[in-house]
């Protein structure tokens, strides 16, 4: 794509959300919408856009931080009463034959997780909400 020196290529170099986003606008897949969150605990705020988006059809959401190098892909938002929310994570690393959810769940690649313990507050969060009904989706976000 040309955003990276010659020597990226190739190489075992990890991209970040940033550079997600702009691989599924270049190769054509699903529009991607960045969202920058200066910290994890910033995240709180967050949770009513991302409910909208996985209410409204939107796709997986990508996350990328900074003191916290774990990657994560957000599948569902869960509101409580009162400020108690919870984020379904899955771990993108996962390879291998598929299994069962429970399977899954078990081995820890999919999972609930409080939002106030699934993000490190002293990092900061890039999201990529991705959607597959492009532009009105998005809109829908702003």
């Amino acid at each position: 794509m040309g955003d990276k020196p010659p020597g990226f290529r190739g190489s075992r170099s990890w991209i970040g959300c940033v550079e997600a986003s702009l691989c599924l606008d270049h190769f054509g897949g699903p529009k991607g919408r960045l969202c920058h969150v200066p910290s994890g605990a910033g995240l709180q705020g967050e949770l009513e856009r991302l409910y909208s988006h996985f209410a409204g059809g939107g796709g997986p959401v990508m996350v990328g931080g900074d003191a916290d190098a774990q990657s994560k892909a957000l599948l569902g938002v869960c509101l409580g009463p009162g400020t108690e929310a919870y984020v379904l994570v899955l771990d993108p690393h996962y390879w291998g034959a598929p299994k069962n959810p429970s399977e899954l769940q078990a081995a820890g690649w999919v999972g609930w997780r409080e939002v106030s313990t699934a993000f490190d507050p002293n990092s900061f969060y890039n999201l990529c909400l991705t959607s597959h009904n492009s532009e009105k989706q998005l809109q829908a976000l702003d």
